[in-house]
């Protein structure tokens, strides 16, 4: 007969083989490695850049007492000027990643850009709070991802990055995902997470408001 403890132990063991059961257990804000801010940085689409992006998602995670790791916007930017182009999949780690309730949202880049587990109930912001999605008010299911499905940046030429988050007024527009997966018909675009449809009016703050949004951004732990 196999003992009780022998068989705790065992399934045990089998459980931190796999990768992510172990921190798809954990829960509290220490173990949190995604959310979505609960706010924006009141400048529209003007972020400060990547690194006023990273900033604004590191600093929320430390209010919440998650600061111990290091965080993304999950942002992507566009070659222009000289510099290379940025894909949003590329800054966020490898995962797997978990809301601040313990629920894992996908385990690696690959499956957080096919059958993850984002949903207005998963994509909770910093404080585990749900985030007004289609139906609330005032709506804010519009994110800034300025990615293509895949997570990869578009081609320069046209904006999609609001000048790469320097921009806050009537020029240029930014890629927008839907956080509750609900969009005006049934359409793949309408249901994407991260890539669901321009903004309109350009960059400002009232722009992103006008189509159900408040410039709030995902952040990932990238470590």
């Amino acid at each position: 007969m196999i003992s009780a403890s022998v068989r705790i132990a065992a399934a045990t063991a089998f459980m931190l083989a796999i990768p992510g059961a172990a921190a798809a257990q954990q829960t509290g804000p220490s173990a949190m490695t995604f959310f979505v801010t609960s706010v924006g940085t009141g400048k529209g689409a003007d972020l400060g850049g990547l690194n006023g992006a990273d900033r604004h998602c590191q600093q929320l995670a430390e209010a919440a007492g998650a600061g111990n790791r290091t965080w993304r916007a999950y942002l992507s930017t566009q070659a222009a000027d000289g510099q290379p182009t940025v894909n949003a999949r590329d800054r966020i780690g490898k995962g797997p990643w978990q809301n601040a309730k313990g629920e894992v949202i996908a385990r690696s880049v690959e499956e957080l850009h096919g059958t993850n587990a984002l949903t207005k109930q998963t994509a909770l912001n910093e404080k585990g709070e749900t985030v007004n999605g289609r139906g609330d008010q005032p709506n804010m299911h519009d994110i800034l991802t300025g990615s293509q499905p895949d997570g990869t940046a578009f081609p320069a030429g046209q904006d999609m990055t609001c000048g790469n988050w320097s921009r806050s007024g009537t020029e240029g527009a930014a890629m927008l995902g839907h956080h509750d997966r609900m969009g005006l018909n049934e359409e793949p675009p309408a249901k994407s997470w991260n890539s669901s449809h321009a903004s309109r009016g350009g960059c400002s703050q009232d722009a992103l408001k006008g189509t159900g949004g408040a410039g709030l951004l995902y952040c990932f732990a990238a470590n």
